[in-house]
């Protein structure tokens, strides 16, 4: 029988940009099949202020979120495995802030994400596109994620790479990994080295396209270079996302060359295979 990997990137209305209520999206993944979830709400520091985002949406208030999830952890325990996680933007200007979270709090997972390109999100700033061609904005971004891990670490993979693909004005039509090749390896190559790994994210799938983010050629580089750690995450906001294509997740890791995935626990991986 083929199960579903554990969904590791998962929002609910502790998220600011999700309504969901957790008891909702335990729910769903008892009823895909699901023995393990894994909660992951955003906390984007000093994230921009805009009109679509007041002051502190992606500021996440730990106490109420530990509460939830502690409590239906406990409630489903004999039914699922609830883990507790976050998903930290990354960001030069608060790497203080962002250990101390960490060292404050006694998550089971962390995923290490890039929302901001040079304290700008392209998701919300209308303008971002106009001035700029998206090449020189994709490339940046990279050279913005290695910059941001080459200075914080304390993270278990990392989120959604080519992430910026989503909201360029082509939807990346002519975006390859081969284009930007040489810093992709980079970020690759130092992942490896510091034994973090990449965030499967089915987002993309769900929306329609054939390749998740990372995208299945950077996916197959990571394998090459001796990259083995990655997570499945459907990046939910909303019940019905979770564990979003993760039938289409597995076939393309398992092309990729994968056999396995991994879960945490207290930050520890655990290899799980994958059938």
């Amino acid at each position: 029988m083929s199960f579903l990997p554990a969904d590791y990137h998962l929002h609910t209305h502790n998220s600011g940009d999700s309504e969901a209520p957790m008891k909702d999206m335990v729910e769903s993944a008892i009823s895909k099949g699901l023995t393990e979830m894994c909660f992951t709400e955003h906390m984007d520091l000093d994230f921009p202020i805009t009109e679509q985002v007041p002051e502190g949406l992606f500021t996440l208030d730990i106490p109420p979120y530990e509460k939830d999830l502690f409590s239906y952890r406990e409630e489903y325990k004999d039914r699922i495995a609830i883990k507790y996680g976050i998903e930290l933007g990354l960001q030069p200007q608060i790497l203080a802030d962002n250990k101390a979270i960490i060292q404050n709090h006694g998550f089971d997972f962390v995923i290490g994400s890039v929302h901001l390109l040079d304290h700008k999100d392209p998701y919300y700033y209308s303008n971002y596109w106009s001035a700029q061609d998206e090449d020189s904005v994709i490339r940046r971004y990279f050279e913005s994620t290695l910059e941001n891990i080459k200075l914080f670490s304390d993270f278990d993979v990392l989120g959604h790479l080519d992430y910026i693909v989503r909201y360029t004005p082509s939807k990346g039509a002519d975006y390859s990994y081969f284009k930007y090749k040489d810093i992709i390896d980079e970020i690759l190559s130092l992942l490896i080295e510091m034994k973090k790994g990449l965030d499967l994210n089915t987002k993309a799938l769900v929306s329609g396209n054939e390749n998740p983010n990372p995208g299945i050629d950077i996916l197959k580089r990571y394998h090459e270079l001796g990259g083995r750690i990655i997570t499945f995450g459907s990046d939910a906001h909303v019940p019905d996302g979770v564990a979003g294509c993760f039938d289409k997740a597995k076939d393309i890791a398992l092309k990729c060359g994968f056999d396995s995935y991994y879960t945490f626990t207290k930050r520890v991986p655990c290899a799980n295979t994958l059938n």
